[in-house]
């Protein structure tokens, strides 16, 4: 709810409690000046007087108000949906099933995609605050670019949902994703087990990694789930990272772009793999970093055994590479279900509803309540609400098909619907 509501309770219990201060003490007013116990009783009275009728007045507007402001969290309200590009399928999918789900709900709707620029972003969501938006849900291209519109955004009262990627700023009232870390798990347990790591013995497999967008505060959290799962076969020498370019700064992906992963794979592959070096494992944060890496081995690498390679989103292409055997896994979150996460948690805090754990038993979703894990400054932790991914393979591609979301076509291969 706009501060200006809860200014006007306070203002009634402010004078709710006057009222009761002068009513105790007989007609008498109390005052800190002394001279003030001079005044007549009948000018108390008068005061007194004065004071109820003001306090009716003001405790009707604010009942109104308050009445207004229930209304309007009834009847909807307009909401500002900034997405950060339609370059990348999943952003696609994301703003879509959110303005359906808003508008589905009653509520009117800004939708934005700002082509990957933060500059155009800002401008975005300056003009959502101009139109008067009740809400503000944000994925952000850079997640420290944020601050002066998130700023103007808090002193007009509006609150902000910081959707799938977190952004660092306080003005953020929530925070809605996945388990970004699990992300990570997920893909290097599923390597993990796939390679049969533990019972690997003197067996030795070369292994690459692209990582996300240094500017996507989640790509960190994936990186670290994944290595922190590998991490014990990499020191004992069973994962070789053969170009030896091992940490986030050195595997990472501007904008997620898969021809920027394109371009360092062929990189990589003529560097340390054209003698015949056998590559065994590559490591890729998600679908479109895996697409350009997929397109690398496919063209310029000099081996004949298959590459495992791991992803995240279920893109279409990345699904389609799954049924042919050249991507071997993705990390899938359903995003409908994010949005509805998202729209349930807005029509609360527009409500004025308590938010904590019980608010999920709504959503009919699995999500957890975290208040510890993510912070928007440091020691200013940020509740959110975290769902769980899964991972899908060749085999388990009817899990896809069983959500509605995707259709499976007589070739095996998947749409999104």
């Amino acid at each position: 709810m706009k501060r200006k509501l809860l200014g006007a309770l306070l203002s009634v219990a402010m004078v709710a409690s006057l009222l009761v201060g002068c009513g105790s003490d007989g007609g008498s007013t109390t005052t800190t000046a002394d001279s003030a116990t001079t005044e007549t009783n009948d000018n108390a009275d008068a005061a007194t007087d004065t004071a109820a009728d003001d306090s009716a007045d003001t405790a009707a507007d604010t009942e109104a108000d308050t009445d207004a402001a229930a209304d309007t969290a009834a009847a909807g309200g307009k909401i500002g949906i900034s997405m950060p590009t339609q370059s990348l399928e999943r952003w696609n999918r994301d703003g879509a099933y959110l303005d359906e789900q808003f508008k589905a709900a009653g509520f009117e709707t800004i939708l934005t995609y700002s082509d990957n620029k933060s500059e155009q972003q800002v401008n975005d969501i300056q003009n959502m605050l101009a139109e008067d938006v009740d809400l503000l849900i944000i994925a952000a291209i850079d997640g420290g670019a944020l601050n002066t519109v998130l700023n103007e955004a808090a002193e007009a009262d509006i609150p902000v949902i910081s959707y799938d990627r977190l952004i660092l700023n306080d003005a953020v009232s929530y925070y809605v994703s996945f388990d970004n870390y699990t992300v990570g798990q997920l893909q290097g347990q599923f390597i993990a087990d796939t390679l049969d790591l533990e019972n690997a013995g003197d067996k030795v497999y070369n292994m690459e990694i692209t990582a996300g967008d240094p500017a996507d505060n989640n790509a960190p959290y994936f990186y670290n789930g994944a290595v922190d799962a590998l991490q014990q076969y990499i020191d004992a020498g069973t994962l070789n990272i053969v170009s030896g370019q091992t940490e986030f700064d050195a595997v990472a992906t501007e904008q997620w772009n898969t021809d920027v992963a394109l371009e360092r794979a062929q990189n990589i592959l003529s560097s340390y793999y054209a003698d015949g070096t056998q590559l065994d494992v590559w490591l890729c944060s998600n679908d479109s970093t895996a697409l350009g890496v997929s397109q690398a081995i496919t063209s310029d690498y000099a081996g004949s055994n298959s590459v495992l390679i791991t992803g995240q989103d279920g893109d279409e292409a990345n699904l389609k590479n799954i049924v042919d055997g050249v991507q071997t896994m993705t990390v899938y979150k359903n995003v409908s279900n994010e949005a509805i996460v998202t729209l349930s948690l807005a029509q609360a805090m527009l409500a004025g509803s308590t938010i904590d754990a019980s608010l999920i038993d709504s959503f009919g979703i699995d999500c957890a309540y975290d208040t510890e894990s993510y912070e928007t400054t440091e020691g200013h932790k940020c509740p959110s609400f975290l769902l769980v991914p899964n991972v899908i393979t060749k085999d388990n591609l009817q899990e896809l098909v069983d959500t509605g979301l995707y259709t499976m076509g007589d070739d095996g291969y998947l749409s999104a619907n």
